[in-house]
């Protein structure tokens, strides 16, 4: 049975657009006629009982699962996965994680991963998003928040990818600070520095239409992964 592909999206940090990129990412590929759908391995902070990444990783797929599928672990405290799985006095399983990935694949040509927080947030006692993103095999896509900083966090991020053993498909300059100085300066010093294709710059909108969002992403050199 096919488990079809996909790429697991992280960030320089939590709070940087890893679900606004994920949504261009599943209207990019729907857009050239694949089946997508999203998935969000664990979710910590809802908000009047929803999750709005979930909810958003939905309604931008086009293809239908169950939501335990789709996000197998929810918390209601936004704190570190490992933290809120702990005060829910249960313990966040990668196992179970890989098992409705496979399930999201035979469906799917392609499922969008979207990690929780940075690359290396603990998900349990033992275990990081590296290990997830391990543990299902994927590219990784990484969002990097354009704010004062994300040059180091950047190429830090880049490290702990490699160190994974996993190829860095491609990253997206996500502009979440209207004041930041030099824009372009600093995304032609991660061009320069980062081996991963540049698939966008994402303009700081924060009303943008995510349905529209897959046309500032360059996509073309992903198609290598699948």
């Amino acid at each position: 049975m096919s488990t079809g592909k996909g790429f697991f999206v992280t960030g320089t940090d939590t709070g940087v657009g890893k679900t606004a990129v994920s949504c261009a990412l599943l209207h990019a590929f729907a857009a050239q006629g694949s089946r997508v759908i999203g998935m969000k391995p664990i979710a910590a902070g809802s908000e009047n009982g929803q999750w709005s990444d979930v909810e958003q990783l939905l309604t931008a797929s086009n293809v239908t699962a169950t939501r335990g599928q789709v996000n197998p672990y929810a918390f209601d405290p936004p704190v570190s996965p490992h933290l809120a799985a702990h005060q829910a006095g249960t313990e966040i399983d990668l196992a179970a994680i890989r098992q409705a990935y496979r399930a999201l694949g035979s469906k799917a040509d392609i499922v969008i991963v979207e990690g929780a927080g940075g690359f290396l947030v603990p998900v349990n006692p033992q275990q990081t998003g590296a290990d997830l993103a391990r543990l299902l095999s994927l590219p990784v896509i990484l969002v990097v928040g354009m704010r004062l900083g994300c040059l180091n966090h950047a190429l830090l991020t880049v490290q702990a990818i490699r160190a994974a053993g996993l190829p860095l498909a491609g990253w997206v300059a996500n502009c979440i600070d209207p004041r930041m100085q030099a824009v372009a300066e600093n995304v032609a010093t991660l061009a320069q520095r980062l081996d991963g294709a540049l698939l966008g710059v994402m303009p700081f909108d924060p009303a943008m239409n995510l349905q529209k969002s897959g046309d500032l992403l360059n996509i073309v050199t992903l198609r290598d992964y699948v």
